[in-house]
């Protein structure tokens, strides 16, 4: 996947542990049977940290998203620890909440905090009851092998259909200090904007309230993961959650100044780069694609229109086909619930290959086909829409739809 390049932003290694004071790790504690894959993870703080988070909107949602609302409540917007599993959702189960407390209740009796510190997530298959034996025989080693090269095996944990695990960080300067912010995420299916995304975890060593994380966050899930969709299902167990430990040193951010600004473009680098990184990795997909819409008369109707093509299955198809058929684009804009005129719009598909005008003015232009099929052959592919009727932009990411989307859904459970 092709990171963007912002000014004064530079891409580090080390995820969640690139900022000051985080540690990580992940172990297979039984739940998965293959042994080389990690299924518990921890992130860790060796400072408590100011922290936010979003859920799923999902009317069915995960004992762990509950116990998680319940702990950052309970602690004013506190944490210190993620405690993650794969392969079980602890969803649909009548012990679900019992079961999330009592793995948090371990995670800290381990790491030494109050159990209102720890951020607890689950993914995995709906409806199977979690066995506690496993979490009881894991965490001692997991807290003992913290480490600050610990973030690959806690991204490799959070893993299930994911073929690649997905992690970035940048770093930047905040009145003349060095501050870094990073991340970690998972998800392959199951994924549709609508607070989703599926599970991600964010660390920052700025110094910064959890008024002002939450308002952050609130904003860049907006236009970063709730313009994401790879399926059209949203999932029960979605989350992503900000630890922020101030240990860079800053004066701590408490109102909307320029260095919360600086703190917020850091936060949209590293959602941006995960919202791309899940669609490249769609179950099944081959491309990676990115609808633009500029000229919007608001950011609203510019983010509907872009969420309307992105998520509809004729075009996604068209895609995996290789087939410019940009009367499956046009169809989608009109769908949209969004007021604006069709006859204004233009359309453009580009890639790495080049760029091809398809429609203009809401009708379609003569363009060689040979040449839109040989753009369409990339990795990743950019649909760019002009209303034409404003000035607003917003994006939205998916993925083609192939035959291996089926056949992964299909053995899910096996």
């Amino acid at each position: 996947m092709t990171k963007k390049i912002y000014e004064g932003y530079t891409y580090i290694d080390g995820g969640v542990c690139a900022a000051s004071g985080f540690l990580a790790n992940g172990v297979n504690c039984g739940l998965n049977p293959d042994k080389n894959k990690n299924d518990l993870g921890m992130v860790y703080s060796k400072e408590v940290c100011n922290a936010a988070a979003v859920y799923t909107l999902n009317k069915v949602k995960g004992a762990p998203i509950l116990v998680t609302k319940e702990h950052l409540k309970n602690s004013n917007g506190k944490a210190q620890a993620v405690v993650v599993n794969s392969k079980n959702a602890n969803t649909c189960n009548a012990d679900g909440i019992d079961k999330a407390e009592a793995i948090s209740k371990l995670a800290a009796d381990c790491l030494g905090i109050d159990v209102n510190l720890v951020i607890n997530a689950s993914t995995g298959v709906i409806g199977q009851v979690l066995p506690i034996e496993p979490f009881e025989g894991a965490m001692k080693g997991l807290v003992d092998g913290l480490s600050e090269e610990g973030n690959g095996k806690a991204a490799n944990a959070i893993m299930t259909t994911d073929t690649v695990q997905k992690e970035v960080a940048v770093e930047f300067v905040i009145d003349g200090i060095t501050c870094h912010l990073g991340g970690m995420a998972k998800g392959s299916g199951m994924i549709h904007p609508n607070m989703a995304t599926t599970l991600n975890f964010v660390t920052s060593d700025v110094a910064i309230s959890t008024a002002m994380i939450q308002k952050a966050l609130s904003e860049i899930v907006k236009i970063t993961y709730n313009c994401l969709s790879i399926d059209g299902d949203t999932s029960t167990n979605d989350m992503v959650s900000v630890m922020a430990n101030g240990l860079a040193g800053n004066k701590i951010i408490s109102e909307e100044n320029e260095a919360y600004e600086i703190f917020k473009q850091a936060l949209y680098i590293v959602m941006e780069n995960m919202t791309m990184m899940l669609a490249s990795d769609g179950e099944g997909a081959s491309k990676m694609l990115e609808c633009t819409v500029s000229s919007a008369p608001d950011r609203d109707t510019a983010i509907i229109v872009a969420k309307s093509v992105i998520r509809s299955p004729l075009f996604k198809c068209a895609m995996f086909g290789e087939d410019a058929n940009w009367g499956r684009i046009l169809c989608a804009i009109g769908y949209a619930e969004a007021d604006f005129d069709i006859e204004k719009v233009d359309v453009d598909l580009k890639s790495d290959k080049g760029v091809i005008a398809v429609c203009r003015a809401g009708a379609g232009v003569p363009f060689s086909e040979e040449k839109a099929a040989e753009i369409l052959s990339a990795d990743e592919i950019y649909i760019m829409i002009e209303l034409n009727q404003g000035d607003s932009v917003a994006k939205a990411w998916g993925c083609d739809l192939t035959y291996d989307y089926v056949k992964i859904n299909g053995d899910y459970r096996s």
